[in-house]
């Protein structure tokens, strides 16, 4: 239409100037020039009218196209949020998986020797972590430890028929009224970089059933990182809480902190459906709560050398009565008084600094402990009565194997004196806790990898005892009778271990 009306003034000028010089058509010219002016109006119009058009079509062309990048950045973000939700809600497993063979022997204080050479077992552990935000995080391990097969014995402790079994070929075929699962650890981390407004000092939380077995110390031969408490005086499982501050920072000392540690390991509570109604009150006929507490210190650590403290107290240990045996007593637990533990250990991670590849790569550790008693009035614990020091030395190296890249070797001393006593019932061997020995142990390791997931290890632990009770608990059959008057007590023990694990 532009175009019309442009032609059309093309033809009106041309014919203004055609008959401008003829006087005779003045009218005509009239008629011409308003017929112009009408035309200029309505092409002035029409251009107004294309512009209205155009700015309209970019407005609604502007508006849908911010409406489309509103919805792709909120459908994007939605996206994220539903990864960051998923990522966030899927427990993290992993798997430590073990099969492990065993040979223990020992020679009793009369000469005779016991023997089983032949003890295989499959032990898993499922690891558990879940981190909710920055700040808070899961874990738990689900335990699983068992002997080939059924086990004959196991019957016993139910009163039932003696060389009868309960037999576990149907375990998982078989309905049953069995529905314990093992929770070897299951706690909470709060962490923190600084504490109550101090950025220098970071910080840890931590309640439930925390990690206090294979500690430093005993992680070298077990071949896995360490955990909480030193090995030394406590590798038991409890329950309990802890808090760590690390005070490197604010004090200027290579990697130092503190951690205060807190649990118990008995509690004395009637359970649900008691006979007299009083659920969950105390029961008068048994012993009382066992707790623990203590702190552990690291003074300093630069990376390769470190020192590492605790102290603990225990309160109201267990143990039993000679004079219970061969009554409806026998067995009972009764408490006997309390402990402190006390550990200081030099640790150095390479030796030296650039002397050999053997030795860089090389671990040392030299660790002192001590063990104090203080019996309740009148009683005897660990078979005195009056409080008793014990005293034990251990050390060790992990060292690369000479023969292949993939291996580590490692060799262990220690040696415990007579009132000597530790919180390690939890070691993992089956000849007893070395580490509890009242005599002089030593080990010999070696760990090598496989593949990324596979492993294998062999170990000989030897013990030679001077003294009984090693492995007993706090009362009467934790006394430290000489060996050489105890003739039906261990006086050594020896343990061949060779096992496969995979751990992913």
């Amino acid at each position: 239409m532009k175009k019309t009306i442009i032609g059309l003034s093309t033809a009106v000028a041309l014919s203004s100037s055609l008959f401008a010089s003829d006087t005779s058509n003045n009218e005509m010219l009239k008629q011409i020039q308003l017929l112009k002016k009408q035309i200029q109006m309505l092409e002035t119009k029409l251009n107004s009218n294309e512009t209205k058009v155009s700015n309209l079509e970019k407005s609604f062309t502007d508006k849908r196209f911010t409406k489309l990048e509103k919805n792709v950045d909120r459908n994007s973000r939605k996206i994220q949020d539903v990864k960051a939700h998923d990522a966030g809600d899927n427990i993290k497993w992993d798997i430590d998986f073990r099969t492990q063979y065993d040979n223990v022997q020992y020679k009793l204080g009369n000469g005779k020797k016991v023997s089983n050479e032949a003890i295989f077992s499959n032990r898993l552990w499922l690891g558990m972590k879940f981190q909710a935000d920055d700040n808070s995080i899961f874990y738990g391990t689900l335990s699983y430890n068992k002997l080939f097969g059924d086990n004959r014995a196991d019957i016993m402790s139910d009163g039932g028929t003696p060389n009868n079994a309960n037999f576990d070929w149907v375990t998982n075929e078989a309905a049953t009224n069995d529905n314990s699962l093992k929770v070897k650890e299951a706690y909470w981390l709060y962490k923190n970089e600084s504490f109550l407004g101090n950025s220098d000092i970071s910080w840890t939380a931590s309640v439930g059933r925390r990690p206090s077995t294979d500690g430093l110390g005993i992680n070298f031969r077990a071949d896995q990182s360490r955990k909480s408490a030193l090995s030394h005086t406590v590798n038991v499982e409890f329950d309990g809480a802890s808090a760590r501050f690390n005070l490197d920072k604010i004090t200027g000392v290579s990697g130092m902190w503190l951690k205060f540690c807190a649990g118990r390991g008995l509690t004395n509570a009637k359970l649900r459906f008691s006979a007299d109604g009083l659920d969950y009150m105390k029961d008068n006929d048994t012993s009382e709560n066992v707790d623990m507490a203590g702190v552990i210190f690291v003074p300093y650590d630069d990376g390769q050398y470190s020192i590492h403290m605790n102290y603990a107290k225990a309160w109201n240990l267990i143990g039993n009565k000679y004079s219970d045996y061969g009554t409806s007593s026998q067995g009972k637990f009764h408490n006997f008084g309390d402990i402190q533990l006390a550990t200081v250990m030099f640790k150095a991670w390479g030796i030296g600094n650039g002397i050999s590849d053997f030795l860089d790569d090389t671990t040392i550790f030299a660790s002192y402990a001590m063990s104090k008693t203080s019996p309740d009035g009148g009683k005897a614990m660990l078979g005195s009565t009056d409080s008793e020091t014990g005293h034990s030395f251990w050390i060790g190296a992990n060292m690369p194997c000479p023969i292949t890249d993939s291996a580590r070797v490692g060799i262990e001393w220690n040696k415990g004196s007579k009132y000597w006593r530790s919180m390690t019932y939890g070691e993992d061997t089956m000849a007893g806790s070395k580490i509890a020995a009242r005599g002089t142990a030593w080990e010999v390791y070696r760990n090598q990898k496989l593949t990324d997931a596979l492993s294998f290890s062999l170990r000989y632990t030897h013990i030679k005892y001077d003294y009984a009770g090693s492995n007993g608990f706090f009362g009467d059959y934790g006394t430290p009778i000489d060996i050489n008057k105890s003739p039906t007590s261990v006086e050594e023990a020896q343990n061949i271990t060779a096992n496969v694990r995979y751990r992913f």
